[in-house]
């Protein structure tokens, strides 16, 4: 039997999990990672750390599921997209990681949108500028940390810098480096007409060689042998940008499907084979499959706000179950669970990370009185992390000429069958979950089995690998609640539009 290890670097864990040749998730290893937060809006990591968290999840599973290193054929890395890694001349890191929610550079876009700079590169890139795509960062180490600046020897997202700790081979994968904004979609390489539209040809000799997500892309060293427990010489594919690797693993391989995925990020997308180049989609970028644009609308607004409100609120019944042997998450669900759709409660904006309708919108709960509950605030944020999802689910319809036949949905909410279930009805389409936990992991060790000759091509791979596991038909009746619910979401928004630009420059002040 072969194996194929997965590593996935989220936004609040690094993973790795063991697949054998059939897609079967043999065992899984996790660790928390730390974001470091220095500032309002700043959110980093710790790239040492990083590196050692990689090397001790291998070596966990390896040792969980008793499987030899030998027997291990390829190994493939997810990660999430955007933020910025930096190497230096130096032979070190250039500065701490920053993760895909910070907002520090929220001004670049804000500035680039109105004085034409983005539609410019709109041209090339086929994506609006985000704070927190490699563009926008690196315009702002530029200006704010001009030693830093200077020392970039390679600039690298996420999964690629493992990589490249793994294999001392400097790569930048092609569904990655696509949705960075230094891309040319047209071209399929970097092109330095945007570097210098957003000032950055210093760094042009700093963007690794590209290489495809299932393509062999180097080899563990001698080094990374010791700490991983995996033989050296084992080959090391290219990866996939982490929304890439959930629609691999979710069976994602033609028009038809919509993958969502609820994790740290609202990621909302599907393939066809030319790019929306009209901007009415936030990206266009490579995906996996030969001959397939990814069609993305997303931002940090999904799961990720179910974890803060968690350890922000229910630390002591989380610690109380745990002694008795039940998971937080499980009664979560059985509180929204007893709460029928049309029930009242607070409108929830899941904005504790960032937001996808103004730069500087924070988390609320608006409409809460005496008789809420914690159960109706659960709910409340179920109902405020669909509806997102729905927001921006609707502005990729609008770019389609047919409705979808199923949406594939991963991540948190796949594996709560009553959040699964709202997500069919809010949507209005049936919603299907995949069997693999970690889908992230599945889709780069599909890659991994491609590169290494298990299967000829990624579609071969997918069709023996990945396996669904649920169906959920939308609820028309519960589906007519929520579009009422849905339009309060909307006008909620809409009434906060002018308040945020004054909360923002309160905080500047405060904690200059």
């Amino acid at each position: 039997m072969r194996y194929f290890i997965g590593l996935d670097n989220g936004g609040t864990s690094t993973k790795a999990a063991l697949f054998d040749e059939h897609g079967q998730e043999i065992g899984s290893f996790s660790v928390s990672t730390e974001a470091l937060t220095p500032k309002v809006g700043f959110v980093e990591r710790d790239m040492e750390d990083m590196w050692t968290a990689n090397c001790d999840v291998v070596k966990g599973v390896l040792e969980k599921t008793g499987v030899s290193g030998s027997d291990v054929a390829g190994l493939g890395i997810a990660g999430h997209g955007k933020g910025l890694y930096l190497w230096g001349k130096d032979d070190k890191p250039v500065r701490n990681g920053i993760i895909s929610t910070d907002t520090r550079a929220y001004a670049y876009p804000v500035k680039w949108a109105s004085d034409g700079t983005e539609a410019k590169a709109f041209e090339y890139s086929l994506q609006h500028c985000m704070a927190c795509q490699p563009t926008a960062l690196l315009a702002w180490i530029r200006d704010n940390e001009p030693e830093n600046y200077k020392n970039i020897k390679y600039v690298f997202e996420c999964k690629d810098y493992v990589r490249f700790r793994l294999t001392g081979e400097a790569r930048a994968e092609v569904t990655d480096y696509s949705g960075s904004g230094l891309m040319n979609l047209r071209t399929r390489s970097f092109d330095r007409k945007i570097l210098e539209l957003y000032g950055l040809t210093e760094i042009e000799d700093c963007l690794p060689p590209l290489v495809n997500a299932a393509e062999i892309a180097g080899y563990v060293t001698k080094e990374a042998s010791e700490r991983t427990g995996l033989p050296e010489g084992t080959p090391v594919v290219g990866g996939m940008f982490d929304i890439n690797a959930c629609a691999i693993a979710a069976g994602v391989t033609d028009p038809d499907k919509i993958c969502m995925i609820a994790g740290t990020w609202s990621i909302n997308e599907y393939i066809r084979t030319t790019p929306v180049d009209d901007g009415r989609v936030q990206m266009n970028s490579y995906f996996a499959l030969p001959g397939y644009y990814l069609i993305e609308e997303s931002s940090p607004t999904s799961a990720g706000n179910l974890e803060w409100f968690v350890s922000t609120f229910l630390q002591e019944k989380k610690a109380e179950l745990k002694k008795e042997g039940r998971s937080i998450y499980e009664e979560i669900d059985e509180w929204v669970e007893k709460l029928p759709p049309e029930t009242f409660v607070p409108v929830f904006l899941p904005f504790s990370m960032a937001s996808n309708v103004h730069p500087n919108a924070r988390a609320s709960f608006v409409g809460a009185n005496v008789s809420h509950g914690i159960e109706h605030f659960a709910r409340s944020v179920f109902e405020g992390i669909t509806f997102c999802h729905r927001w921006h689910f609707e502005r990729l319809m609008a770019t389609r000429e047919t409705p979808p036949a199923v949406i594939r949905l991963a991540g948190g909410a796949a594996w709560a069958a009553v959040w699964a279930q709202m997500f069919a009805d809010v949507m209005k389409v049936p919603v299907e979950t995949v069997a693999a936990k970690e889908t992230g992991a599945l889709g780069v060790a599909i890659g991994a089995a491609v590169a290494t000759g298990t299967y000829p091509t990624l579609d071969e791979a997918i069709a023996n690998m990945t396996v669904i596991s649920g169906r959920y038909e939308p609820d028309m009746k519960a589906a007519a609640a929520y579009d009422k619910k849905y339009e309060l979401y909307k006008k909620t928004i809409e009434s906060l539009d002018g308040l945020w630009d004054d909360m923002q420059a309160y905080i500047e002040s405060v904690s200059d």
